[in-house]
């Protein structure tokens, strides 16, 4: 777990350190309104690293039960459907979200001057979309070799790039959000680069055709399969966003849309670690059950739960315990009100079930069984955030969407623990043939 893991947490943490700073950035460099504007772009540009994540995880998923099978057709072949599949995604993203982006931050609830400055925001990260689809689907085929140290290097070299031209673009080139959106972009040039010449050189750990553009359609077909649960993950997060920002925007104020933003974000980067942990996980997992090893793989997931768990206690009790230092960092200069302090313990209080959640989505697939990923993420977003979070402002205002979504995460986090406690991996569902 050491070994697999520390090198994701480390990367993963360095991201969720950006995205922090981004809002910092951006708050104390422009204004408020302009972290509001970002905070209502950024669910959308979500929708591009969903897509990643889908053809990512999917074959990385299937390179990891492919190596622990010794499958070498399919490892040579798998790189004509999954540079198919990220140059398809990258076009579907790009060109209607620049042309409609102005329409698409109206859809998130912004109005006037904020609507504007969220549509700058969003365009220039458009303009990016190929390589974050393949920049982040390129580090999860490497994280899937089992090769976490080589992945962590190329997310830190993009992620510093990022951090160090942000303040370079917002205030020396008086870029305003667009420096923030360009800085991110150039990050993300490096990132793809770094991980398309590991590949081009011939450094992983089985041979491929990386040149090829040539789609398969049982192997096209197998990423997007495992690769689906993440991205309904992705999708739903960002209507799940939709509507929060709305509900904000109809029975809040500005204030209160860039409270939720920090909020979110310092939510986010307290996720890090089990995302890390999370793609620790699915190599160690997938190899283990492709060579037959079902009771070692599930060692493996309570181990990382364990884990999960004792890494987020820390943060837990800090959110607690000083949720008034926290936000104002994140928010210099505003006022700061009792109502707050108790949303944001409340909206804190249930990191400690999040380890099985998070670890449960990345296990499933690496079993191949996606399909109780996809159920899980449905009864998450589907079933219960959107039509809870349509309803509770409406008769609560803006306070239930801290408490619901404490809720929905206590309910998803039960159900989780019980499938686990019942699920079995059989022999005969390891075949990636059919």
């Amino acid at each position: 777990m050491w070994e697999t893991s520390w090198p994701a947490v480390a990367a993963i943490v360095l991201y969720g350190v950006n995205n922090f700073l981004d809002a910092i950035f951006v708050g104390y460099l422009i204004n408020n309104q302009a972290l509001a504007a970002v905070g209502m772009a950024y669910p959308l540009s979500q929708i591009v690293l969903g897509f990643g994540r889908l053809v990512g995880n999917g074959a990385g998923a299937a390179v990891s039960i492919w190596i622990g099978q010794n499958k070498q057709d399919k490892l040579y072949n798998l790189f004509g459907s999954f540079n198919f599949l990220c140059l398809f995604f990258s076009l579907l993203c790009t060109v209607p979200a620049y042309i409609f982006a102005h329409e698409l931050m109206g859809m998130m609830g912004a109005k006037g001057e904020l609507q504007t400055i969220a549509a700058e925001y969003f365009r220039v990260t458009m303009l990016g979309t190929v390589f974050w689809i393949y920049g982040l689907a390129l580090n999860m085929l490497v994280r899937a070799e089992g090769k976490m140290k080589t992945a962590a290097k190329m997310i830190a070299v993009g992620l510093v790039i990022d951090i160090v031209l942000k303040p370079i673009f917002i205030s020396y080139f008086n870029m305003g959000v667009s420096g923030a959106a360009w800085a991110t972009n150039c990050g993300m040039i490096i990132y793809s680069f770094l991980g398309f010449f590991y590949y081009a050189k011939g450094k992983s750990s089985f041979k491929t055709n990386w040149k090829s553009t040539s789609f398969d359609l049982s192997i096209g077909t197998k990423i997007v399969k495992l690769g689906f649960p993440e991205m309904i993950m992705s999708m739903m997060g960002v209507v799940q966003s939709i509507i929060v920002f709305n509900a904000i925007a109809k029975y809040g104020t500005e204030s209160d849309i860039s409270f939720f933003t920090v909020l979110n974000r310092f939510f986010l980067f307290l996720l890090t670690p089990l995302f890390g942990l999370m793609r620790g996980l699915q190599p160690v997992v997938g190899i283990n059950f492709g060579a037959g090893q079902f009771v070692r793989a599930r060692k493996f997931l309570n181990i990382y739960i364990v884990a999960g768990i004792a890494i987020l206690f820390p943060f837990f009790f800090m959110s607690l315990l000083f949720p008034e230092q926290l936000i104002g960092i994140m928010l210099p200069g505003s006022s700061i009100n009792e109502h707050q302090i108790t949303d944001f313990r409340v909206f804190f209080s249930v990191l400690p079930l999040l380890p099985i959640t998070v670890l449960a989505l990345s296990y499933y697939p690496a079993v191949n069984d996606s399909k109780k990923a996809s159920f899980l993420v449905f009864l998450r977003q589907l079933v219960l955030y959107i039509p809870i979070m349509l309803i509770l402002p409406q008769y609560f205002g803006i306070k239930s969407i801290y408490w619901g979504s404490a809720l929905i995460e206590l309910t998803v986090g039960l159900m989780t623990l019980f499938l686990l406690r019942n699920y079995q991996a059989k022999p005969a569902t390891i075949s990636l043939e059919h």
